[in-house]
């Protein structure tokens, strides 16, 4: 299933900005108001937000992956008083005017929204944005199949139909 156009992937992606780069930004990660652990924290709160988790790749991508119940959930979220404030703190000359996710379903079931930031290497020091190198915001739904042993990734409240539950002890071949 198709989820998303790039059109419509900015609604996960203005706040995915300011939560990496705040992560980074000693002055935005310890105010008490903002910074990566409360719009983390704000999110994971949410209504609809099943789980958020968060990462780093070997080419020093940062990442997010945060699931959402359906397209409702994820546009609530990024119409919440956090999520614009993000927005405004990651671009603030950009003027945001259009409702998101405008092709995807209402029956879209389960969203995994995953954020890759890499910021560039040395920062200008006269700009005004953030020293952003790339930036990709893909959507996902789950696909039937699959296996989980002994635990998952997504929270278990993401119901794939398919996956087969193998306990951990069963796979190494200990008795039940």
């Amino acid at each position: 299933m198709r989820i998303g156009k790039s059109r419509g992937l900015v609604i996960v992606g203005s706040v995915a900005v300011t939560l990496l780069w705040s992560s980074t930004t000693p002055a935005l990660a310890q105010s008490p108001q903002g910074g990566f652990a409360h719009v983390i924290n704000a999110a994971r709160a949410h209504p609809g937000c099943l789980g958020v988790e968060t990462g780093q790749t070997s080419s020093g991508k940062r990442i997010i992956f945060a699931w959402f119940e359906n397209k409702k959930a994820l546009v609530g979220w990024y119409h919440s008083d956090v999520h614009q404030k993000a927005m405004k703190t990651a671009f603030p000359n950009q003027t945001w005017d259009r409702e998101p996710l405008p092709d995807l379903p209402e029956d879209s079931g389960a969203i995994l929204a995953i954020v890759s930031l890499k910021l560039l290497d040395s920062p200008r020091p006269d700009a005004t944005s953030m020293p952003i190198a790339s930036i990709g915001i893909e959507l996902y739904t789950p696909l039937p199949g699959g296996v989980a042993v002994g635990g998952r990734f997504a929270p278990d409240a993401i119901k794939v139909r398919g996956l087969r539950g193998i306990p951990l002890g069963t796979a190494q071949g200990q008795p039940r």
